[in-house]
């Protein structure tokens, strides 16, 4: 779930789930250690948040903490929204393309920890399909084992209404 952010017309930022007065530094700081924010105007609800964290860049700009390069800059401000959109779509796909190479490293990793006796091993792909027929097999004969007590428990009570009591 996403911090809401309240901004007032002074600018002040309300974080609502701390009911407090926050800076773009501490947003900053909870955006790093992986919260998701939202910034909302308190009197007509608009989403600010875009608006917010490009905010937050600029600062850093200001404070040279981070520097963006004049001429992306002036490409951004001379092509308007269609270089913001290739913009986004570009650093979605390689952020996607990152996090894909990331969770592929980790398998490798784990893989490679498991070979040499660090770590649990983890299932090959013929292992989890070897393990999955063994398991549809083992619950096959379970099947086939449960129909044979039905059936002898039918023989035995249609015995006993057969008998005189």
């Amino acid at each position: 779930m996403a911090y809401v952010i309240k901004r007032y017309s002074n600018r002040k930022l309300y974080d609502t789930q701390e009911s407090r007065y926050v800076t773009l530094d501490e947003i900053e700081e909870m955006i790093r250690s992986g919260q998701e924010i939202s910034v909302v105007d308190a009197s007509s609800g608009e989403d600010l948040t875009s608006v917010t964290l490009t905010q937050i860049i600029l600062e850093k700009e200001r404070s040279h903490r981070a520097a963006l390069p004049a001429a992306f800059l002036h490409q951004l401000i001379k092509h308007g929204e269609a270089w913001q959109e290739f913009v986004q779509r570009s650093m979605k796909s390689s952020l996607e393309g990152i996090t894909s190479s990331q969770r592929e490293m980790e398998r490798v990793f784990h893989e490679w920890s498991a070979r040499a006796g660090w770590g649990p091993a983890a299932p090959r792909p013929e292992a989890r399909r070897d393990g999955a027929e063994a398991d549809a097999e083992r619950l096959r004969e379970e099947v086939t084992s449960l129909r044979e007590r039905l059936r002898s428990l039918e023989e035995r009570l249609e015995k006993r209404k057969g008998q005189p009591r």
